[in-house]
């Protein structure tokens, strides 16, 4: 049986008369990618803080690689590495620089500490970059040095707070696959995103939040065999509105959004019959993912 990395209990957070995070009970397993997933608000980040002992909880049990947060939270931290949201690399250093100044946080030798950057560097894709300047970097690159930087300390768990936003594809690959790597290595992973392939491909389970409560828990593919059809039809185009009531006729769930209409079915099969050869609709016939279940538990309207 696995350990558990990360446990919690009763977790609650109150800010200003608004309850953020509502009665959380979560189990992280060792050398488990686990992800957790919500809209803007739903409390991930304050979740995260809350672990690490960055805020004090108003209620609850934190467990953090067996040690007791907030009181051991310090002996904790020294276990673990942290990708933020937002990157706090220093621009007046350079690449190696920022790896050692942050190494000395743990207390770690430098010698020890520069004996580690080359391999680092060539784990998050900068050989070669040691000497650079921050501000020659490209976003991706300051990415994927505060990724090495999370790992100078060889952490038994990592953080990562939305460690792809901003990316293009290909910088966003290259994390993926050194996630996976450090999985393998037996690495713990707790990973927030709002990219829900990132999810599918990197975790084993997944979290869903909303209001500050977990609403959905399991793997990926659990969870849209337990809350969504298994296919799923978009159909948009000029003949969009007076196809519609045949839609209904033929699918047990559809949503109307903007110009599209999604049709969810066991069976699409009459759906796309009555589809073929009309000029005035265009449609797309797809698996349901983790996408259609995150839309249908948080609903579709825009979060601030």
């Amino acid at each position: 049986m696995s350990a558990v990395a990360l446990q919690v209990r009763g977790l609650r957070k109150t800010y200003a008369a608004l309850e953020v995070i509502a009665g959380i009970d979560l189990s992280v397993l060792a050398g488990e990618c686990f992800g957790l997933l919500g809209p803007n608000g739903a409390g991930k980040t304050t979740t995260l803080k809350l672990c690490l002992g960055l805020t004090e909880p108003d209620a609850g049990d934190i467990r953090l690689l067996g040690e007791p947060v907030p009181a051991r939270a310090r002996a904790a931290r020294a276990r673990v590495g942290v990708v933020p949201q937002f990157d706090s690399l220093d621009p007046d250093f350079s690449v190696a620089e920022n790896l050692v100044v942050y190494g000395r946080y743990f207390g770690i030798p430098e010698r020890v500490i520069r004996s580690r950057i080359p391999e680092l560097l060539e784990f998050s894709g900068l050989a070669g970059r040691a000497a650079a300047k921050l501000p020659t970097l490209s976003g991706g690159m300051k990415r994927r040095l505060t990724l090495a930087r999370a790992l100078v300390n060889d952490p038994e768990l990592l953080f990562m707070d939305e460690p792809t936003t901003g990316l293009d594809p290909q910088a966003r690959h290259l994390i993926w696959e050194r996630l996976r790597q450090l999985a393998q290595r037996g690495k713990t992973v707790i990973l927030t995103t709002h990219f829900m392939e990132e999810a599918e491909r990197l975790c084993s389970r997944v979290a869903i939040m909303d209001h500050g409560r977990l609403i959905a828990l399991g793997s990926p593919r659990a969870l849209v065999r337990e809350h969504i059809e298994p296919q799923v039809v978009e159909v948009h185009g000029a003949g969009l509105a007076a196809w519609m009531p045949d839609a209904a006729a033929l699918t047990p769930r559809q949503e109307h959004v903007g110009e599209t209409l999604f049709c969810y079915a066991a069976d699409p099969e009459p759906l796309l019959e009555r589809l073929r050869g009309r000029a005035d609709l265009t449609y797309v016939h797809r698996p349901a993912n983790l996408e259609d279940v995150f839309l249908k538990l948080t609903g579709r309207d825009l979060r601030d």
